[in-house]
């Protein structure tokens, strides 16, 4: 059977825009899984994982996980080390995606990249996060200085090495301010365990 030039038209104009797509995005714009296995056959779109697809062309980001994860869990929050690898904040290179996510929502059980579901309470939730778009994907990412302070709260998981680590990197970088420190140290109810360390970096 011959392919819609519609269909196929409808397909790519979403890759292209999108950059990494589930397939019910294309039904949702009319796009038949048969266009899509056969764009697939053709060597123009590639699954690189079950139920994503993108241009077999396409310019990936070095942050192409993290819009992998963000399509596939999408109340997570990039957090604590994918986090802290995104600002530019650690030496260490996480193997897997850290992700901030509600006590009681769904975590996916077949991702296309590998999750560190970590949860959180409302109030961490909502607080210092950050909108990025990344290959076309819109990813919520916690900011430096709520990173920072995260890793403090969780450096059972993360190691304290590592969130001093950040502390240092975050102000001699001044991608995290002192009073956004505090005050998210508030929130995450870390502020006791973060004096000493800001005291020593006057």
């Amino acid at each position: 059977m011959e392919q819609n030039p519609s269909h196929r038209h409808k397909a790519l104009a979403l890759a292209r825009t999108s950059g990494l797509a589930r397939a019910r995005d294309f039904e949702a714009v009319g796009v038949p899984r048969t266009t899509l296995a056969r764009l697939v056959d053709d060597g123009v779109l590639i699954r690189p994982t079950r139920g994503f697809y993108q241009l077999a062309d396409a310019d990936i980001s070095a942050g192409h996980s993290l819009a992998e994860a963000a399509l596939a869990a999408p109340k997570g929050i990039i957090a604590l080390l994918s986090a802290l690898k995104f600002h530019g904040l650690t030496t260490q290179l996480p193997h897997e995606v850290w992700l901030l996510m509600p006590s009681k929502a769904w975590a996916p059980t077949a991702a296309p990249v590998r999750l560190r579901i970590v949860r959180a309470s409302e109030p961490s939730l909502r607080a210092g996060v950050e909108r990025h778009t990344i290959d076309g994907v819109a990813v919520r990412i916690t900011s430096p200085a709520k990173t920072i302070a995260d890793c403090f709260k969780y450096r059972s998981r993360v190691g304290l090495d590592v969130a001093i680590e950040a502390l240092r990197d975050g102000l001699r970088q001044r991608k995290a301010t002192r009073p956004d420190l505090q005050r998210y140290a508030k929130i995450c109810r870390v502020a006791n365990v973060m004096r000493p360390h800001l005291e020593t970096l006057l």
